[in-house]
């Protein structure tokens, strides 16, 4: 009888077999649970990678040589040195038209242009570099028909000479003379590179001359001391209908030249000239990243006061024009800069976050069921070794015999050791149920055993010697 019951401890197999289930679900959470740990690190990681990652964004600028190209060369070098988060690539080209054509076939993803060329619809501005005046200039007419072209209206039958090959030149020339009442067909234009100043001072087909650049220029100043030179001191034109112009087309500024822009003696102009002027502008698509314009936008402006110390042509740069109704809009990355409406990480990420916070919510659930799964059978194995203990408490208050109690006791001590294992793998959440059944056959065994060991348990009592007795008497 001792070995049957011995045998009943576990009812559905051997205790080794029961324990290779437990390793092997162990095993099976253990898995679960690295996966799901490192699909969480590697999602914050990734998140956090793409947030701090350096972004290096191409920029069409030229010509080579130029201050354009100096001035980004510059800009890129300190963010490099920084180590900031946009870095920026110089895609060498021949003007402001060619880095418009570059960007526009998307070999860069920004471009140094001018505000009047033929933009794109979703080009948007992320930075002004400077504001290109228009200079207008006459020279003595030595004997010429008409007499000296005095104004903007005496330059009609005339020839100017225009610096510069971009056919936007020729075409600002054309607001202005149709807005001063003069038919720019009665004009004659030669345009002229920069390295032909010499040739266009000796030209003495040209009554007037226009350049298009900053008040600062180099190639705008030897053009003029070129032509007073050669043809005698220049009368600068003023553009009358600046204003005008202005609210007609958006595109460009009412300006002043003031006096001795391009030389203090003789000063030249002598006084204030009213002129129009033309954004050089940084461009990029409206579909750029906004968080990284924002920052792009934050880095030029924090580093134009320490280049302008070196370089004087850093320190025109201004912010565009965040109007909504302007005519070439800001980036929203660089009006939210400019306006203070910068969201935070934790506002941009928001919807990530609260995602997150889901997602591991979820998981929680999902590891608990997981978890409930794969120790589905050590909990009914421990059911069933509960209510096998159950049945012990039984048999043991029936018990024939101390042999056949010791036997139970070897049973249960063998369940109490698999439910503790069972406990200690996270199998089994609470004893309680079962320290109620083992208190329960304690107090059988006990019962039993001191019923078994005393008289009165039916057992016949030893006989006296009556023959040992005797003899002693």
């Amino acid at each position: 009888m001792t070995d049957r019951v011995a045998a009943m401890a576990l009812p559905d197999g051997s205790h080794e077999s029961l324990r290779k289930r437990r390793r092997r679900n162990r095993a099976r959470l253990m898995l679960a649970t690295v996966l799901t740990v490192f699909a969480l690190v590697a999602g914050a990681l990734g998140v956090l990678f793409y947030e701090l990652r350096p972004v290096t964004l191409r920029i069409a600028v030229g010509p080579a040589g130029s201050d354009d190209l100096k001035l980004i060369q510059a800009l890129a070098q300190s963010f490099a040195r920084d180590h900031s988060s946009v870095r920026l690539m110089p895609v060498i080209t021949d003007g402001a038209t060619p880095s418009l054509v570059a960007w526009t076939k998307g070999l860069a993803d920004l471009a140094v242009t001018r505000g009047d060329l033929d933009l794109p619809t979703d080009a948007q501005s992320v930075a002004i570099l400077r504001k290109n005046m228009v200079t207008l200039w006459s020279v003595p007419s030595k004997g010429k028909k008409g007499g000296a072209v005095k104004s903007i209206t005496d330059l009609a039958g005339r020839k100017v000479g225009v610096i510069g090959r971009t056919p936007a030149n020729i075409k600002l020339l054309h607001v202005i003379l149709s807005e001063s009442g003069v038919s720019p067909d009665k004009v004659q234009t030669e345009q002229f590179a920069t390295g032909q100043i010499a040739d266009m001072a000796r030209d003495e087909a040209l009554s007037a001359y226009l350049a298009v650049g900053p008040l600062n220029s180099r190639t705008t100043a030897e053009a003029i001391a070129a032509t007073a030179k050669a043809r005698g001191e220049p009368r600068f034109l003023p553009v009358d209908v600046a204003d005008s112009i202005s609210k007609k087309y958006p595109i460009y500024d009412s300006e002043e030249i003031p006096g001795s822009t391009f030389s203090t003696a003789p000063a030249r102009p002598e006084d204030k000239v009213d002129t129009v002027s033309v954004n050089h502008l940084i461009i990029a698509k409206r579909a750029l990243s906004s968080v990284t314009i924002s920052q792009l936008t934050r880095q030029i402006f924090a580093a134009r006061q320490q280049l302008a110390r070196e370089m004087p042509i850093a320190g025109k740069i201004e912010a565009p024009d965040t109007d909504k109704a302007a005519a070439l809009p800001a980036h929203r990355g660089a009006a939210a800069f400019i306006d203070g409406t910068e969201r935070t990480f934790m506002e941009r990420n928001s919807d990530y976050i609260w995602g997150l916070i889901v997602l591991l919510s979820g998981l929680g659930s999902a590891g608990a069921w997981f978890r409930s799964y794969v120790t589905r059978d050590e909990r009914e194995a421990g059911i069933r070794m509960r209510d096998h203990a159950l049945s012990l408490v039984a048999k043991a208050r029936k018990a024939e015999s101390l042999d056949e109690l010791d036997a139970l006791q070897q049973q249960i001590d063998h369940i109490v050791r698999n439910m503790l294992e069972l406990y200690d793998d996270s199998a089994l959440d609470d004893l309680a149920p079962f320290n109620l059944v083992l208190d329960q056959f304690h107090n059988a065994v006990v019962d039993r055993r001191t019923t078994l060991t005393t008289p009165s348990a039916g057992l016949a009592p030893a006989q006296p010697d009556t023959l040992g007795v005797a003899g002693a008497g």
